[in-house]
């Protein structure tokens, strides 16, 4: 069962919202202002997050920017709820990493096709970094290929890549890798999307990820020495954030995978 978070600070609305999803089968956790939004997305890990922009005390600008500092949080689908969208409001939330805005009133026909957009879209880069894994796997007929292999060959992003591929095992940002490309990290992220439909830590997360993968299988390293090597300070964090790529967690993706 899928869960999606609906941040709305009118109770009205966001019942309605809660009652539309849970009929179409979703698990919803509600909240009604911003800084629970946050609380809420770190603590129960939400497949999507529906939220209102104008909120007290953290308005959903602020929401999404904090999700999108976070590694763990970066990569969860993010729609807006507004009662309006100017080109402003667009572009200043496509810029902090938002995926769609839906405007209210919305009929439940838009919310669910917009909803099923997404996590369509997310199950697909999933899939992608699977396969990806798997063609990077080393085979008794050639030789092993280079890990460097997940990300696309664009050379107007080389720089950016080779330095997620240089210091993906230590504790990067996107203020890091944007200083050392001479980007700004807004102008950094908004491009990176719009170039390749993945966000920079997106990346950073799937590098990370086909790491741990052949880590798992290739060695006796326990959870915690994988979570560690592959620049991870806290083995929760690490296998929150496999579990949220992969559906399951590090243990039984090895298992499933022998």
């Amino acid at each position: 069962m899928k869960k999606i978070l609906v941040a709305e600070d009118e109770l009205h609305t966001r019942n309605i919202f809660k009652d539309c999803l849970e009929a179409e089968g979703f698990e919803v956790v509600s909240a009604e202002n911003g800084q629970i939004a946050v609380q809420q997305v770190h603590a129960q890990l939400p497949d999507l997050v529906l939220c209102d922009i104008i909120m007290p005390k953290l308005d959903g600008y602020g929401v999404l920017e904090a999700l999108r500092q976070n590694p763990e949080t970066a990569s969860t689908p993010f729609i807006f709820l507004t009662a309006k969208s100017t080109k402003v409001e667009v572009r200043q939330g496509m810029e902090l990493g938002a995926d769609d805005y839906l405007t209210k009133p919305s009929t439940a026909e838009e919310l669910l096709r917009a909803i099923e957009a997404r996590l369509e879209r997310q199950e697909k880069l999933k899939q992608w970094c699977v396969h990806e894994f798997q063609q990077a796997q080393p085979s008794p007929h050639r030789e092993s290929s280079s890990s460097s292999s997940i990300f696309p060959s664009i050379p107007q992003f080389s720089a950016v890549f080779e330095f997620i591929e240089a210091n993906y095992t230590q504790s990067i940002s996107l203020n890091d890798v944007a200083q050392a490309v001479e980007y700004s990290p807004a102008y950094l992220t908004n491009l990176i999307r719009r170039q390749t439909g993945r966000s920079l830590y997106q990346w950073i997360i799937e590098r990370r990820m086909t790491a741990a993968c052949s880590l798992l299988l290739e060695t006796r390293q326990t959870v915690e020495q994988i979570a560690i090597a592959v620049g991870y300070q806290d083995a929760g964090h690490f296998s929150r954030q496999f579990r949220q790529s992969f559906g399951m967690s590090p243990k039984s993706w090895k298992h499933a995978h022998q």
